[in-house]
């Protein structure tokens, strides 16, 4: 019998500054769904119900009122979704990167083959970084790279404007929610859907 495809977004919060206090960590996080219509209904409930505090255009945690946050992250929590967070810890490091672009690409790598290890026909949709078609090319091969290995495993990946992909705009709150834990020390955002959580790793940079 064939696994069912999986769709996955990708999201980040935070950079790869260096010796930056503020930004120990780098965390890349994947809302895992097994269709689209559920993201697209939640942010479509999500504009009916706050539509006046919602700035106009794309759906962010950072730009919404508490009450938003929290009735974003409590619906998750209720839909039928999987999620993966990967914490890239920057404070170790003592030589920088050549490429400080490296430790995006090794964090996204990393979220990305948890996923695929857990379900292997996997369409991954990453939100857009680099207007450069070369670097996103350089993103896909270090993924591609990472999850060489896994067997049986069938994954087509895209990367896209947040504004136009409304599940990427709902992977927003869950990555934000995992930055509160790690940069802020604050859980309690991630506890709303601490039991959607298939895989949490820290990481160090390399």
């Amino acid at each position: 019998m064939t696994e069912a495809l999986r769709y996955a977004f990708l999201d980040e919060f935070g950079g790869v500054a260096l010796f930056a206090p503020k930004e120990p960590f780098l965390i890349v996080a994947a809302l895992v769904v097994p269709t689209l219509r559920g993201q697209e209904l939640l942010v479509k409930r999500a504009r009916k119900r706050f539509g006046s505090s919602i700035v106009a255009g794309e759906m962010k945690a950072a730009h919404s009122s508490e009450q938003t946050v929290r009735w974003m992250l409590e619906s998750i929590a209720q839909e039928d979704v999987s999620i993966v967070v990967v914490a890239l810890d920057k404070r170790g490091i003592v030589k920088p990167p050549k490429d400080p672009e490296n430790l995006y690409r090794n964090a996204v790598t990393c979220c990305v083959r948890e996923c695929v290890e857990r379900w292997q026909r996997l369409n991954v949709t990453l939100d857009k970084r680099y207007t450069h078609q070369y670097l996103r090319q350089k993103l896909e091969w270090s993924i591609r790279g990472g999850i060489a290995d896994v067997p049986g495993q069938a994954v087509v990946i895209r990367q896209e404007d947040s504004r136009a992909v409304k599940a990427l705009q709902v992977a927003d709150f869950v990555v934000w929610a995992a930055g509160q834990k790690y940069v802020y020390e604050n859980d309690a955002y991630c506890q709303i859907f601490q039991p959607r959580i298939v895989a949490e790793r820290v990481i160090s940079a390399k």
